[in-house]
């Protein structure tokens, strides 16, 4: 009829008993197998990690040294139950949250670094 649109036809539509050939339990099979993957290759070692900087952060003691998520290399002169003191050079010393700390390094860091 129409110089640019074809026309369109439609086909028969199938039997009742063919219509519904596919098993529903195979449809869900990608989106259970994609919500699978995302668990172990996202959400748990993002939890891992969570709970050994928890556990890290909790075990936290005079004297360790420390590295914070600014970069600041320190050691601990003082804890309390939501700040720790940071020794960072001889009489100066910062209170910082104890969840900034990032890294425990070995002792003797410091004084490695300064040599």
């Amino acid at each position: 009829m129409s110089f640019f649109i074809s026309d369109a036809i439609a086909e028969a539509a199938p039997a009742a008993g063919a219509a519904q050939t596919g098993d529903p339990l195979a449809s869900l099979l990608l989106p259970i197998g994609l919500v699978v993957l995302f668990y172990f290759f996202l959400i748990r070692p993002q939890s891992k990690r969570q709970k050994e900087h928890r556990q890290m952060v909790s075990e936290l003691q005079k004297g360790e040294e420390v590295i914070t998520s600014g970069g600041i290399l320190g050691k601990i002169t003082g804890v309390n139950d939501d700040f720790i003191t940071l020794e960072i050079a001889k009489d100066v010393s910062l209170n910082i949250q104890r969840s900034a700390v990032q890294t425990v390094m070995p002792k003797g860091t410091i004084k490695d670094l300064n040599k």
